[in-house]
């Protein structure tokens, strides 16, 4: 099986070593700085798992996560939120998001993490 993670983060340096680091880890990755329609972006790429960074330019990555987890057809899908500033994810709440990782991250256990929500066959419509 071929797993597929779709991947937004307003830092390109950071989406270019995550592309590669789960590309060496057999994902295939769809790696963006932002996106005006998150919908589009899952059917086109048909994630397993999607990894948010909180602060995106536009809608923040709370919000996509929202968004996600209230639409019928994707609310089961895994949503990672990833965010140097964990207070404010604290205070705001996770915005249903099935996992937080806070910045800086140990890469090892974040592999780790985004293995532990693939679910075979766990693809929106």
């Amino acid at each position: 099986m071929i797993k597929c993670l779709l991947i937004l983060d307003n830092d390109q340096d950071v989406l270019e070593i995550l592309q590669e680091v789960f590309i060496y880890e057999g994902y295939e990755v769809k790696a963006l700085q932002g996106t005006n329609n998150i919908f589009n972006e899952i059917a086109v790429c048909k994630p397993h798992v999607i990894m948010l960074d909180y602060i995106l330019d536009g809608v923040n990555g709370g919000e996509i996560c929202h968004q996600i987890k209230n639409n019928p057809l994707t609310c089961n899908l895994p949503v990672i939120i990833v965010s140097a500033y964990p207070k404010v994810i604290n205070s705001l709440g996770y915005y249903g998001c099935d996992k937080f990782i806070p910045k800086p991250f140990d890469i090892y256990d974040l592999v780790n993490q985004v293995n532990q929500l693939i679910i075979p066959d766990n693809k929106p419509v």
